[in-house]
């Protein structure tokens, strides 16, 4: 999928844990509820940190361009070292490691600890650059092009800074679901945001190897995905006339439920 679909089913996605969460018993207050699904709707694009021509390749600058050049590598050399026989032969990384639920829970994990350990300032860091992210991607017409770059920066920024400021109020959010443990949740999106985008992908023409290395017919980066004739290109009307809006309204619905509105 797209960016914006990635996005979207992103923030979707933890909206829906958080209806999950409600309907258990145990609702989360509505500074998680919004900076989890913020934080989910840009950890939906980074696995396309091995794709150089994707959304995340511009949000930063010169620094994404570089780290999306040097996962690529190293996403292509962990798929030369790991691949079988049945696996095809490939010249670039794209949809190999960055695509796999292995780093969607190490990558999770990491920012679980950096929030942990880091502190305020570490947390602000991990909340702006997720925000940035889902600002691309869920506004990416009006992101697009380096004149609005800044903005979306400040933007992110005092974004990331103002949820920071309600999360740490007593009983707001910073030790949602593991007291005791300030951030601690914050990897949880990030991961959710990663597998959604994985999911999005099984579901168009190339598919997705999401359980590597587990191995499947003799492959062990088997692109897993829907029946074929259920698949579509990347782009294509069934992503933004039917799966966009059906996230948009299932997002809608799943926030109110919630919130446990009405």
């Amino acid at each position: 999928m797209m960016g914006p679909a990635h996005s979207l089913s992103g923030a979707t996605a933890w909206l829906g844990v958080g209806a999950v969460m409600a309907a258990a018993g145990h609702p989360m207050p509505w500074p998680v509820l919004l900076s989890g699904a913020l934080i989910c709707a840009g950890a939906a694009l980074a696995p396309d940190l091995d794709h150089k021509p994707a959304t995340i390749s511009r949000a930063f600058g010169p620094i994404s361009r570089a780290l999306c050049e040097f996962v690529d590598r190293l996403s292509y050399a962990v798929y030369k070292a790991t691949r079988t026989k049945s696996d095809p032969r490939r010249s670039g990384g794209h949809r190999t490691l960055t695509h796999t639920w292995v780093w969607a829970v190490l990558i999770g994990a990491g920012f679980s600890v950096l929030a942990v350990t880091g502190g305020r300032w570490a947390v602000l860091a991990i909340l702006f650059v997720h925000m940035v992210l889902a600002i691309e991607g869920l506004l990416w017409r009006a992101a697009r092009g380096s004149s609005s770059d800044v903005l979306v920066w400040l933007l992110a920024a005092t974004s990331a800074w103002i949820l920071v400021g309600v999360l740490d109020e007593p009983g707001k959010g910073s030790q949602w679901l593991f007291p005791g443990h300030e951030y601690l949740w914050l990897g949880l999106p990030i991961v959710v945001g990663a597998l959604v985008h994985d999911i999005g992908d099984a579901l168009t023409v190339s598919g997705c190897p999401i359980l590597w290395p587990i191995p499947i017919r003799r492959k062990r980066w088997y692109p897993l995905g829907t029946p074929k004739p259920m698949r579509f290109k990347a782009g294509s009307w069934v992503e933004v006339k039917v799966l966009m809006p059906a996230f948009m309204v299932l997002g809608i619905v799943e926030g109110v439920a919630a919130l446990n509105v009405g």
